[in-house]
């Protein structure tokens, strides 16, 4: 059972990038938390190939997440979420474990 979500409009995202050559096809996101920012931890995603054996891993429709589980403990009850607005594009998480967040929402303090 997960109590992370990854939204359909994230997934399609995923399958849209990574279907742009034959490089990056297969590719998975991997969606991290690192300590920095400026509200203490930040979200980092990357696109790679490799699954480690303690990843936890969601996939649908040939798109996959995958978070490390350090990462995972806070993205507890998340939602990554891909949103398009008239300027700007992004992966998005919704976290309700962040107490605070700064401006542009990537990073946050727990």
């Amino acid at each position: 059972m997960t109590n992370i979500t990854v939204s359909d409009n994230a997934f399609k995202r995923i399958k849209t990038l990574t279907a742009a050559d034959k490089e990056d096809a297969g590719k998975k996101l991997r969606v991290s938390v690192n300590s920095g920012g400026c509200s203490g931890f930040q979200y980092k995603y990357s696109f790679e190939h490799d699954v480690k054996e303690d990843d936890f891993v969601l996939t649908k429709d040939g798109s996959s997440v995958l978070i490390d589980p350090i990462s995972k403990q806070f993205l507890y009850d998340s939602i990554i979420d891909y949103k398009e607005t008239l300027g700007f594009s992004s992966f998005e998480i919704s976290n309700p474990n962040a107490q605070s967040k700064c401006g542009c929402g990537n990073s946050f303090s727990v």
